[in-house]
């Protein structure tokens, strides 16, 4: 057992889980999370509570640094204000250019030293794109060092944020971690229409949401009647027309009437009646010894 609070930079945006260490935090609370940049000012969501890391795999997080002083807050008020004046200038000067890029994010890395602050712009572009101009109007504007760096369809939505088309935030932007390979296949095992428009994220990539529910779509697959297969229910017999994952049932056409029922999966899996039936059946006699042959 551990003890894991999560904490988010941005409202309703994505969580990171931190060992509270020994502190006490209640939801709201401003705390500092450890970055690679130094401690960031974030604001914690999830009070500490204890969870099983073996099964969860929350093992090995980064330790609260404490509750965030005022001096970080107020620390934290510039820096957010000097990236959104980043975002301002880098939109303004891209269209200026009129270069094919869309800025998703801006991130400000403060310095003691006035000369060794850095601010990274992330944007999404079709291809590769000549900014060289750009990155000098860019520090001289903002009287930094410009690092701009180009990201994917994925990354850029997990930066941007936004609904699914389940109408909740996006998964990347929100609790998943990291981005795992997702194919059409997938949505063919879950009887979905191979429509993009019906399977595409708002990156415009297959959503991320068929890979964490392809398994269970295997798992039923594999332990029910198939589309087409006889099967025999206490109502009569019938024909399995249709599953229903989510409800782990199926629908079966009966003969005898013609009308459909939906039936949980364990009254018509053929392994589940025959373990059923093993205790109405006779004991099987014992099998003769053979004699080998000298």
């Amino acid at each position: 057992m551990a003890q894991v609070m999560a904490v988010s930079f941005e409202r309703y945006g994505r969580l990171y889980y931190l060992d509270p260490g020994e502190g006490t935090y209640r939801v709201g609370d401003r705390v500092l999370v450890p970055t690679e940049s130094g401690p960031e000012v974030a604001e914690c969501v999830w009070a500490p509570e204890w969870v099983d890391d073996a099964e969860t795999g929350f093992t090995d997080l980064p330790i609260c640094a404490g509750i965030a002083s005022a001096a970080d807050l107020a620390r934290n008020d510039t820096n957010r204000r000097r990236r959104a004046e980043a975002k301002l200038v880098a939109k303004r000067l891209i269209k200026k250019h009129e270069l094919p890029m869309k800025v998703v994010g801006v991130d400000y890395i403060d310095s003691s030293n006035d000369f060794d602050q850095q601010i990274v712009i992330y944007f999404d572009a079709p291809h590769r794109v000549d900014f060289r101009v750009l990155v000098g109007e860019l520090a001289r504007s903002l009287r930094a060092r410009i690092d701009l760096r180009q990201v994917g369809a994925r990354d850029a939505a997990r930066l941007t944020g936004g609904l699914g088309n389940c109408g909740r935030d996006l998964c990347c932007a929100t609790f998943l971690k990291d981005f795992e390979p997702v194919s059409l296949r997938m949505a063919k095992v879950q009887d979905l229409p191979p429509n993009p428009m019906k399977i595409s994220g708002a990156c415009g990539r297959l959503m991320c949401c068929l890979k964490y529910e392809h398994p269970l779509y295997v798992e039923f697959a594999r332990e029910a009647p198939s589309i087409g297969e006889r099967v025999t229910v206490d109502e009569g017999e019938g024909v399995v027309v249709a599953h229903q994952v989510p409800a782990d049932s199926v629908v079966v056409r009966m003969n005898a009437t013609g009308a459909t029922m939906s039936c949980s999966k364990a009254s018509v899996c053929g392994s589940r009646k025959a373990y059923e039936g093993k205790g109405d059946a006779a004991p099987a006699s014992p099998a003769k010894p053979r004699h080998r042959r000298r």
